[in-house]
C-alpha cells in the first residue's frame, strides 16, 4: 500500500497531540485499524497509515459478479510485512500521532507500541527489517526521514527482506478461495486441529478464516450454537438483530487475525462447521456462557468438544438471564425444587414412555420420559383391519418389546426423577384428540437414563423441536447420538427385519376357550404370568408367556371387598376398603413376574386359584393384611390353616374390615373337621443358616454325601475348564455358580440384579445369601442342575413361638440360636404348615432337649398360642414354661407382663 502524495498532504499547523487505543486489525505492512475507548457503544475505530513508507499490498479475490476481473497476487514480501506487524501489535496498546489528513479523511502518523512515544517505533522496525521502503522523494527533509533512511541503508547492505536476492517469489501466496469438494477436504483432515489466522469475523459465531500452511481461506460456523446476525434488506442495508453488534465484538476482540487452532467437523450442504481453539478458551463455549448464542441441534452432534460442556454454558447463562436471555423464564420455574427433582417407586407402565410413580408421601404420579415418542402406526397402516378389535400393546410393532423393556427394568424399583418441563393441556383440534397436562421428566436408575436406554434399542424415537422450543429432555443430546447408534446399527424400529408379531388370543370371558384351556392349566401346577391389570383386590388379568394368551384370574379362597360397579338395578356402592384392596393388590403384584395355581373356572369363564409372588401367596396377603376374609372353599386347600390364622389374628385386633366385629359365644362354634393326632417324626438335619427373622436352613443328614460327591465332581470339573471371567449375564431367578468368600463354587440362585457389580444370589444348598459381582458368576452345567440333585437348603422356622419385635431382644434370641445349633447336626419335627414355610421343633442331636422349648424358659421369646386339639399337649408345655419364666423375671420379662399394657412403647406385640 503506497502512501499518499506529498501533494495531497496539508501541513500540519502545530505539533500533533498524542493518542493511544487497541490494535484491532492489520490491514497491510503499513496501516492499523485502532480501537479507541468505548463511550456508551461499540468503541470508536480509526485506520492509521504509517507516514512516509511504503510496503507491498497484500492479494484481492475478484469482484464477484464480475467475470472480467481477476484475482490480484501478493505483490513480494507484502504478507510478511502484514505478519510482522500483526504478530507485534493485534491486542496490544498502541500511542499515535496523526500528521497529515487527506481531503479524503485518511490519515497518516507515527506509531509506538506502548503508552508513549518512547516505545518501538513501527516503521521503523518495519523499515529496519526489509519489509518496507522509506519513500524519499518529495518529502521535506527531517530527523525522522533521516532515521528511516539510515535504517533502510543498513537493511539494503544486510540484504533483508526486499533487499535479499530474488525476486521475493518465494514470498507470494498461493491462496485457494474456493474449494472444490469442501465435504472431502473437510474428512481428508480427520478432525485434526489445523493451524489458522482469523481473517474477518462475520457475526459472532461466522468468521473468514486463513489454514495454514496451505493458505485455503474458508468461511467456518461454529459447531453447536448461533449468535443473533444481521439481517439484510431489500435496500441493500443491515438490520442487527438484538445483542448482533455486542456478540460480533466479542468475537472480534478476543479472534481476528489471532492465531488459533480450528477443527473442521463437519460439511453439511457446502457449509463447513469447526471449533476454533484458542490458549485463552473455547470461543463457543464463552459465547454461550455470556449469552451471546443459543445451541442448535442440527449442529450439535458433530461438536467434537462434547455437547454436554455447550448445555452446560447455555444453561448457566439462562439461569443468570443474562443478553438473549433477559426474559427467559424456565420451564419448571414455577415448581418447588421438592417437586422438580425426587425419588419415586415405580408402580405402572402405562406405555413405552409413561409410567405411574409413588411418591414417598404416598401420591401416586403419572410421569412421561422427556423428548422421546413411543412406537406407533403411521399413514395407512392405521386404516388396517378395522374390524379387527385393535389393541396397542401388541398390534403396534416394537410396542410390546418397548413396554416389556421399562417393566423388567423399573416395576418395584426406586428411581430418580427430575422434571424437565410440564406440557400443557391441549384441546381436540381438527383430526387431533385432546391431551392433559404432563409432567415430562429424565428418569434415571443405577445412574443409567431410561430414556437414551430405550432410544439406543431403537425402541422409541427422539422429537425434533423447533429451535426456539426449551421445553425439552436435560440430556436431549444423549438422546439425539443414542437414535443415531440405533439407525446405524439398524435396532428396533430402525431394522429391515421384519417386525415381530404378537399372537396374543385374549380368553378373557370367553367360556367355550376356557374351558379347552383349563385341563391343560390345572395339569401344568405353577405357571409363569405377568399381572397385566388389577380390577380389584382378588381379580386380575394375567398375561401368561408360554401360552401367550390373556386371562381374568380370580384368587381362590378369600372373599375380597366389592368395588363399585354398574348393575342392572343401578350402580352399586363400594364395600368398606375395597379401594384399600385394590391399592394393596396393586403395590404388590401389577406388572410384576408371579407364579399361579389354577384350580377352577367360573361360569363366565374366569380362572380361579392362587397366586405367588417371591414366596407371598397373596390370598394371605391380603387375609393377614384385614383385607379379605377366608371364603368357606378354601377349606379344600393347602392353605386353610394359614388363612383361618391369619384371619383370627386379625379379628382379634379388629383391623380394618373386622372393626366392628363382634365374637359369637363358643357354643356356636361348629368345628368343621376332626383334629387329628399329633405326629412326632423326628428326623436328622444339618443347620447351615440362621436368618435374622429366625427362619433357618437345614439339610438332610441322608442326602449329604451326594452333595458332597457333587460338589468335589463339580469343583474339579471347573478347575480342569474355568470359566471365562465376565461371560455370564445374570438375570433374576436364574440358576448358576458363584464363588463364595472363601474362594470355592457353590450352587446358587440368582435373587436380584442392580448392576453387574451387585448381583444378590442365594446359595441354594446352605440357605446363606451374598451380593456379588458378576464376575464371580458362572453358568451351571446341566449336569449339576437342581434336577440332578434338588436344592439341599430347606427353610423352616420356630413352631409354638413368637419372636419379639424390639431389635435388641430379637437379636439376643438369634445369637443364642446360633451359638446353639448353627453348624451342628439336630433333629427336626414338622408340626404345622406356615405362609412361607413349615413351623417345625427342633431338637438338640445329643441330649435331644427342644431348642425352641429352652428360649421360652430363658424368657428369650413368648408362646405362640395354636388352637388345634391335637397341638394342646405342645402348647400346654409351652405356656408352663413361658409362666416360669415370667415368674423368674427372666430377660423379656423382667419387667413383668408388658402385654397386660399393650404398650407399644416397649416395641412388642402380642
Amino acid at each position: 500500500m503506497a502512501s499518499v502524495s506529498a501533494a495531497a498532504q496539508t501541513a500540519p499547523a502545530q505539533s500533533p497531540p498524542l493518542q493511544r487505543g487497541i490494535v484491532k486489525m492489520v490491514l497491510s505492512g503499513c496501516a492499523i485499524i485502532v480501537r479507541g475507548q468505548p463511550r456508551g457503544g461499540p468503541p470508536p475505530e480509526r485506520q492509521i497509515n504509517l507516514s512516509n513508507i511504503r510496503a507491498g499490498a497484500l492479494a484481492r479475490r475478484a469482484a464477484q459478479g464480475q467475470p472480467d476481473t481477476k484475482d490480484t497476487p501478493d505483490e513480494p514480501w507484502a504478507f510478511q510485512a502484514r505478519e510482522f506487524l500483526r504478530k507485534k501489535l493485534i491486542g496490544k496498546e498502541v500511542c499515535f500521532t496523526v500528521e497529515n489528513k487527506t481531503s479524503l479523511g485518511r490519515e497518516y502518523g507515527m506509531v509506538y507500541l506502548g503508552k508513549d512515544s518512547t516505545g518501538e517505533n513501527i516503521a521503523e522496525s518495519l523499515v529496519s527489517e526489509g519489509l518496507a521502503t522509506v519513500r524519499r522523494e518529495g518529502v521535506k527533509a527531517n530527523p525522522e526521514q533521516a532515521r528511516l533512511s539510515d535504517l533502510e541503508d543498513q537493511a539494503k547492505a544486510s540484504k533483508k527482506g526486499l533487499w535479499s536476492e530474488g525476486a521475493g517469489t518465494h514470498t507470494i501466496r498461493d491462496i485457494k478461495y474456493t474449494i472444490e469438494n469442501p465435504r472431502n477436504f473437510v474428512d481428508s483432515l480427520h478432525q485434526k486441529p489445523v493451524n489458522a489466522i482469523i481473517e474477518h469475523v462475520r457475526d459472532g459465531s461466522v468468521v473468514r478464516a486463513l489454514l495454514l500452511p496451505d493458505y485455503y481461506l474458508v468461511t467456518v460456523m461454529l459447531s453447536g450454537i448461533k449468535c443473533p446476525t444481521f439481517k439484510r434488506e431489500a435496500d441493500g442495508t443491515e438490520t442487527p438483530e438484538p445483542f448482533a453488534a455486542e456478540a460480533k465484538f466479542f468475537t472480534e476482540s478476543r479472534l481476528l487475525q489471532r492465531d488459533v487452532q480450528i477443527i473442521l467437523e463437519s460439511c453439511p450442504n457446502q457449509i463447513i462447521l469447526g471449533t476454533i481453539l484458542h490458549p485463552n478458551g473455547n470461543i463457543t463455549e464463552l459465547l454461550l456462557k455470556e449469552g451471546f448464542a443459543r445451541c442448535v441441534d442440527w449442529s450439535m452432534a458433530v461438536y467434537t468438544q462434547g455437547a454436554e460442556k455447550l448445555r452446560a454454558a447455555e444453561r448457566s447463562a439462562k439461569e443468570r438471564k443474562v443478553r438473549i436471555w433477559r426474559d427467559y423464564v424456565a420451564p419448571t420455574a414455577n415448581l418447588d425444587q421438592k417437586d422438580r427433582q425426587f425419588v419415586a417407586k415405580v408402580m405402572q407402565v402405562v406405555n413405552a414412555d409413561a409410567m405411574v410413580v409413588k411418591l414417598n408421601s404416598g401420591e401416586c404420579k403419572t410421569i412421561h420420559l422427556s423428548s422421546i415418542r413411543p412406537p406407533r402406526i403411521e399413514g395407512e397402516e392405521k386404516n388396517k383391519d378395522k374390524d379387527k378389535r385393535f389393541r396397542p400393546l401388541y398390534d403396534i410393532p416394537y410396542m410390546f418389546e418397548a413396554r416389556e423393556f421399562l417393566r423388567k427394568k423399573l416395576i418395584g424399583k426406586k428411581v430418580n426423577v427430575t422434571v424437565d418441563y410440564i406440557r400443557a393441556a391441549t384441546g381436540p383440534g381438527e383430526g387431533t384428540p385432546a391431551f392433559p397436562e404432563r409432567t415430562c421428566a429424565t428418569v434415571t436408575i443405577g445412574g443409567i437414563n431410561i430414556a437414551e436406554a430405550l432410544v439406543s434399542k431403537g425402541l422409541a424415537t427422539v422429537i425434533r423441536y423447533r429451535q426456539d422450543d426449551d421445553q425439552r429432555s436435560s440430556h436431549y443430546d444423549e438422546l439425539l447420538a443414542a437414535e443415531a447408534r440405533a439407525i446405524k446399527n439398524g435396532k428396533g424400529l430402525h431394522s429391515k427385519k421384519e417386525v415381530p408379531i404378537h399372537r396374543v388370543a385374549d380368553i378373557s370371558g370367553e367360556t367355550q376357550k376356557a374351558k379347552q384351556f383349563l385341563p391343560f392349566l390345572q395339569r401344568a401346577g405353577r405357571s409363569e404370568a405377568v399381572v397385566e391389570y388389577v380390577f380389584s383386590g382378588s381379580r386380575l388379568k394375567l398375561y401368561m408367556p408360554k401360552e401367550t394368551c390373556l386371562i381374568t384370574f380370580l384368587l381362590a379362597g378369600i372373599e375380597c371387598p366389592r368395588s363399585s360397579r354398574n348393575m342392572p338395578g343401578g350402580m352399586q356402592v363400594a364395600e368398606p376398603f375395597s379401594d384399600e384392596a385394590m391399592l394393596f393388590t396393586k403395590e404388590l403384584v401389577l406388572q410384576r413376574e408371579v407364579e399361579v395355581e389354577v384350580e377352577s373356572m367360573d361360569k363366565a369363564g374366569n380362572f380361579i386359584g392362587w397366586l405367588h409372588i417371591e414366596g407371598v401367596n397373596l390370598s394371605v396377603a391380603l387375609v393377614e393384611n384385614a383385607l379379605s376374609k377366608v371364603h368357606f372353599t378354601a377349606e379344600r386347600s393347602a392353605y386353610y390353616k394359614t388363612l383361618i390364622s391369619a384371619e383370627e389374628a386379625c379379628r382379634q385386633r379388629k383391623e380394618k374390615i373386622w372393626a366392628n366385629y363382634e365374637e359369637k359365644p363358643d357354643e356356636e362354634v361348629v368345628h368343621l373337621s376332626e383334629e387329628k393326632e399329633r405326629v412326632a417324626n423326628y428326623r436328622p438335619v444339618y443347620v447351615t443358616e440362621i436368618a435374622d427373622t429366625l427362619h433357618f436352613y437345614a439339610q438332610d443328614v441322608e442326602t449329604g454325601s451326594q452333595l458332597e460327591s457333587l460338589m468335589e465332581t463339580m469343583r474339579a470339573e471347573i478347575a480342569a475348564q474355568p470359566p471365562v471371567e465376565g461371560s455370564y449375564s445374570a438375570r433374576r431367578g436364574d440358576y448358576c455358580l458363584a464363588k463364595f468368600a472363601d474362594g470355592e463354587w457353590y450352587r446358587a440362585r440368582v435373587e436380584k440384579v442392580e448392576s453387574p457389580a451387585k448381583v444378590h444370589v442365594f446359595y441354594i444348598d446352605y440357605g446363606n445369601r451374598e451380593v456379588v459381582s458378576s464376575t464371580r458368576l458362572a453358568a451351571m452345567p446341566p449336569s449339576f442342575s437342581t434336577r440332578t440333585l434338588p436344592a439341599q437348603a430347606t427353610e423352616y422356622t420356630f413352631a409354638f413361638i413368637q419372636v419379639p419385635q424390639d431389635e435388641d431382644a430379637r437379636a439376643d434370641v438369634v445369637d443364642c440360636v446360633v451359638r446353639d445349633i448353627q453348624n451342628s447336626q439336630c433333629l427336626l419335627n414338622i408340626e404345622y404348615s406356615g405362609a412361607t414355610c413349615p413351623h417345625v421343633t427342633i431338637q438338640f442331636g445329643d441330649t435331644k432337649d427342644d431348642v425352641g422349648l429352652g428360649l421360652v424358659k430363658e424368657g428369650l421369646v413368648m408362646v405362640d398360642v395354636r388352637k388345634e386339639k391335637h397341638l394342646q399337649k405342645m402348647v400346654t408345655e409351652y405356656l408352663n414354661s413361658q409362666e416360669s419364666a415370667k415368674s423368674a423375671r427372666l430377660n423379656i420379662w423382667r419387667y413383668g407382663d408388658f402385654r397386660a399394657d399393650d404398650a407399644d412403647e416397649f416395641g412388642y406385640s402380642r
